[in-house]
């Protein structure tokens, strides 16, 4: 899946850069973040509600290179608990790197 981050292209050197990503990435449709890269207990990510929190970033002459923090849900079933599936609170960190002449990103687990 292609990725454009036109608005946070658009933003970068000015002092909503941070808020514009976070926003940018929170609505992107359910599937088109690595999520599932950071699941821990072999669960299914449910990021039909995610918070991002901007970490930093920086450019070159040809990307802007920024790192969010992203928390969301891994639903986990198969435990035979009785109370399933079990919501589990995750997290991981995402690289970002948008191209500067066009806004196609690509998005990496750190």
């Amino acid at each position: 899946m292609s990725i454009t981050l036109n608005q946070s292209l658009q933003s970068w050197n000015t002092q909503g850069f941070g808020k514009t990503i976070c926003n940018e990435l929170s609505l992107l449709p359910p599937g088109s973040l690595p999520l599932h890269e950071a699941t821990t207990l072999g669960g299914q990510v449910d990021d039909s509600d995610i918070s991002v929190i901007f970490l930093r970033a920086s450019d070159n002459t040809s990307y802007i290179n920024a790192e969010v923090d992203v928390f969301f849900t891994e639903v986990f079933a198969g435990c035979s608990c009785g109370d399933e599936p079990m919501p589990v609170h995750a997290h991981c960190e995402l690289i970002i790197n948008i191209d500067k002449r066009s806004a196609r990103a690509s998005i990496n687990l750190r």
